[in-house]
């Protein structure tokens, strides 16, 4: 029975250099971000980034919803994947890293892609609970992230996808003795999705890992 690879720095930087080209905006958005020190945790990886952009484009995605935008990486890869005339709704209720995120939907000429809802993400949702979705992303408040996924699949058209980020947690899911409530609380959530029928569903060792589900 085949494995996975134990995937080290110097095989990330060849399969990195081996995979989708990245916008000028999106390196200089991972350049900034790189500036902020220790909150730059809160950026997708490199991988994840083209992970999404080739989901949409594969599955022709029109409508997103995205649950946390930070400075906007995730944001504008999935927004350079949309046709012309796709949208993205965008959650967050960090007003300050919200205009930065802006400013290069803008340098990268698809702000008129994307809304932003700024207050917290269940209020937002809330306001647009008439909408439907093609694809859900929730990069978020972990503590939420139960919440956000039952309010997404209410969003979410059929066959439509949801994507989590963090479900693997920096490896410590799997740390029996972890006393962390973000630990915890994400075993708890890995264990709902688990269980739930209403979706197929499947976890990839992308970045700190992406649980992927379609809506059945």
């Amino acid at each position: 029975m085949g494995s996975d690879l134990n995937i080290t720095k110097k095989l990330q930087d060849y399969i990195l250099s081996h995979g989708l080209n990245l916008h000028p905006v999106q390196k200089e958005i991972i350049n900034y971000n790189t500036s902020l020190g220790d909150i730059k945790r809160m950026q997708i990886s490199i991988s994840q980034s083209q992970f999404l952009h080739l989901i949409i484009k594969i599955l022709n995605v029109k409508k997103v919803l995205e649950i946390g935008t930070f400075t906007g990486l995730s944001t504008v890869s999935m927004a350079l994947a949309l046709s012309d005339h796709g949208k993205i709704i965008s959650l967050d209720k960090n007003e300050e890293t919200n205009k930065v995120a802006i400013d290069f939907f803008k340098k990268a000429n698809q702000i008129h892609k994307i809304k932003t809802l700024i207050k917290p993400a269940l209020e937002s949702l809330d306001e647009i609970k008439n909408e439907k979705f093609d694809l859900v992303f929730i990069d978020a408040d972990k503590m939420n992230y139960i919440k956000y996924y039952e309010r997404s699949l209410e969003l979410l058209n059929k066959d439509g996808l949801i994507i989590i980020d963090n479900v693997l947690w920096y490896g410590e899911v799997v740390n029996a003795n972890s006393t962390d409530k973000f630990t915890k609380n994400i075993k708890e959530f890995n264990d709902h999705i688990s269980k739930d029928t209403r979706v197929e569903k499947l976890i990839i060792p992308l970045g700190d890992g992406m649980t992927v589900c379609r809506k059945l």
